[in-house]
């Protein structure tokens, strides 16, 4: 076999249509075999002699797309300096592609004996662990382009892979669970109807199926265990792992693309699947632990802000390396329009504190490509100050889980709500506009993958998690959820009434503040984790989406009720500003009405009393269409029709009283306490200083004509 001196650039494995160039980089190394492996087992060895600033690499002509490979990394083995390599242990490239295979669980992929864990295991691992794959990066992508919609256009609609689409009537067996199941028209015809503009999708980078898991008979259904950051999970390729998973997921994005959605991925930057010093050697353990891994004082631990067991070294330039071409890469090879970053707050530990001006953010704000997409953190992580939301930099936008606390805490009537409901309904000033950034900076959302489905959330006070084999103890014990008087299922009609009711009230309130409304699949037609608020290592019926059969509704009109919200906010402007609200008239708009007014239920504007109050749970909201201060894209007056935004989140029906110098003539275009909701356009008039009852936990949206 001929082996050439190859580049130290770019790392990982790079195909030229002749051979290919191979690349890692190790500063613990003394000697590093790249292993060629082959069908019948066995493996062809090729040292890695060329080394420039502790990057090893060689070009082997010859070696074609499909090749399946690992590195053997010679060195020290000295768990009590931090060093942990075993060239018994076949390691994946943290550049790899592709990734094929899965992990079969023994000694032989641990760098110890069980019950010795500062000792050193010889075993072999190479016939119980995955192997990476040189793939052909050659593509047709024909006219693709990224839709580029803005946020104030956005409505993001999370889901999983598998889950979105195991049991969808419309799509043939072989697809489901898929990236080509995202490529097929039910499902985007789907999407478009609902009005989603970006699919953002939980973890898609090649994971693990963690070993305690295994043995219990569950597995990592969320993927938040990351060993590979730039190959797509393999088991959602319907058609092969040799690379097959990469076409595979550029024909679903090609696909999503031309029906105008983008794709956002789920990215996991702040740790890996080698989990702890208890954790197997996979690939950046063993080929150099201490530049990959945060070590606490006594290097054989590992610092853990992640609650997995370990974090990436982000004061590291070779981790924040990693971190910015695997961005990239998703980015100009593989189209994807933005990321949401998991656990960000870990991200920003360059030290031991969370710093918002780390080196990572740094790298972001001035990266061509990466600072141009969308940039969306969950603002908290399990260490010290990890909670921040409202403290990321402006390129940024986060999930803002004070909004969704606040929302809850509305529509069960919790004490003292209202006031900073108001000021979540209008974008978060208070988070968001003292670093110079809009009410596009919040993501809103009432449910995630992570806890109650939103069905869950009006049938369940109480988590029910005993299938994860955790006796009930783990996911969130305060949900802030409310049963409407009956824990779980019931045939009692009464309660499922008042649970559509609420759902009703969630999606409107979502599809009415300020902000970027995020959708949790399977929400819009109630689907159910029967309690489950953590349900990471259910890949089953329970947490998989069943979707409706054609002309079924078995949430009663609740997905009419969405789509017909969704396309409400997406034809107003009104809901959807890029500027926060004045609470004054705007100039130059011709109208003496300030853009925003608050009202109690008589009528009479709000005082900083009935703001106090620690029972009110009841107000009107004015929006006015002819003072939204923003102009168009071309400098144009933006206007639109007015709203009256009428809130009862108490358990009584109140008369609401039609302000009287804000508009003669209304319509009622929505009502929550009504079945179907009153679709757009098919209301009654009113008129000012008319009185409207709202029933209990309701909330009825006005319109008056520009």
């Amino acid at each position: 076999m001929q082996v050439w001196p190859g580049q130290a650039y770019p790392l990982g494995a790079t195909y030229d249509g002749a051979g290919t160039n191979f690349a890692v980089f190790t500063e613990a190394a003394d000697r590093v075999e790249l292993c060629l492996l082959h069908d019948d087992g066995s493996e062809t060895a090729v040292e890695l002699r060329e080394s420039d600033a502790f990057v090893r690499h060689a070009y082997v002509p010859g070696v074609m797309p499909g090749q399946r490979y690992g590195f053997r990394v010679h060195g020290p083995y000295d768990p009590g300096r931090g060093l942990r390599c075993n060239s018994a242990k076949l390691l994946l490239d943290p550049y790899a592609k592709a990734i094929s295979g899965s992990i079969h669980w023994g000694e032989e992929v641990y760098g110890y004996h069980f019950g010795a864990p500062d000792s050193r295991n010889d075993l072999d691992s190479a016939p119980h662990t995955m192997a990476s794959v040189v793939i052909n990066p050659y593509f047709d992508w024909a006219d693709d382009r990224p839709p580029r919609t803005e946020y104030h256009h956005t409505v993001i609609y999370e889901a999983h892979v598998k889950g979105l689409s195991m049991r969808h009537p419309g799509l043939p067996e072989e697809l489901r669970g898929t990236y080509a199941a995202l490529a097929h028209p039910a499902l985007i015809d789907h999407l478009t109807k609902l009005g989603v503009t970006a699919l953002e999708l939980m973890p898609v980078h090649q994971f693990v199926q963690d070993h305690r898991l295994a043995d219990m008979g569950l597995g990592n259904y969320w993927g938040y265990n990351t060993i590979g950051f730039f190959a797509p999970h393999n088991a959602y390729a319907s058609w092969g792992d040799r690379g097959q998973q990469v076409l595979e997921f550029k024909s679903a994005v090609r696909a999503l693309h031309e029906a105008g959605i983008e794709v956002i991925l789920d990215v996991v930057y702040n740790h890996t699947a080698e989990g702890n010093h208890l954790g197997p050697t996979l690939s950046f353990k063993g080929i150099d632990n201490a530049s990959y891994y945060r070590l606490a004082d006594d290097p054989r631990y590992y610092t853990d802000t992640t609650g997995t067991g370990n974090s990436l070294l982000m004061r590291s330039p070779h981790v924040l390396q990693l971190i910015m071409d695997s961005l990239r890469y998703w980015v100009t090879e593989m189209h994807v329009d933005g990321f949401r970053f998991d656990l960000a707050a870990t991200l920003a530990r360059q030290f031991h504190e969370v710093d918002r001006l780390s080196s990572f953010f740094d790298l972001v704000q001035q990266d061509p490509v990466v600072s141009q997409v969308k940039l969306i953190a969950e603002p908290w992580d399990v260490g010290e100050g990890g909670y921040q939301v409202g403290n990321f930099p402006p390129l940024w936008t986060e999930w803002n889980g004070k909004y969704r606390d606040t929302v809850r805490d509305l529509w069960r009537d919790e004490p003292r709500a209202l006031a900073e409901f108001a000021s979540r309904l209008t974008g978060s000033s208070d988070l968001y506009q003292g670093d110079g950034r809009r009410p596009l900076a919040s993501i809103n959302f009432v449910t995630c993958h992570d806890g109650f489905t939103l069905h869950d959330l009006v049938a369940y006070n109480h988590k029910h998690n005993r299938a994860n084999g955790e006796d009930n103890r783990d996911g969130e014990s305060h949900n802030r959820s409310w049963n409407c008087g009956v824990e779980g299922e019931t045939d009692d009609p009464e309660v499922l009434r008042l649970r559509a009711r609420q759902m009703r009230n969630f999606i409107a309130t979502l599809m009415l503040s300020q902000g970027v409304p995020m959708i949790s699949h399977g929400d819009e037609f109630a689907r159910t984790q029967r309690g489950n608020n953590n349900a990471y290592c259910q890949d089953n019926d329970l947490s998989w989406v069943h979707w409706p059969e054609d002309g079924d509704d078995p949430a009663g009109g609740l997905l009419e009720f969405t789509r017909a919200m969704v396309w409400l906010r997406r034809d107003h402007p009104v809901f959807r500003r890029r500027r926060f609200f004045h609470g004054r008239p705007v100039e130059g708009t011709h109208d003496d009405l300030s853009d925003i007014a608050w009202f109690t239920p008589e009528g009479t504007e709000m005082t900083q009393r009935d703001w106090d109050s620690a029972r009110a749970s009841a107000l009107t909201v004015f929006l006015n269409g002819n003072a939204i201060s923003e102009p168009g894209a071309r400098g144009e007056r933006i206007t639109d029709d007015s709203f009256l935004l009428m809130f009862n989140a108490s358990p009584a029906p109140l008369d609401f009283v039609v302000p009287v110098d804000h508009g003669r003539q209304w319509q009622v275009v929505v009502d929550t306490a009504e079945p179907d909701g009153v679709p757009p356009g098919s209301g009654t008039k009113v008129g000012a200083g008319d009185r409207i009852t709202l029933p209990d936990r309701s909330l009825t949206v006005l319109q008056r004509p520009a």
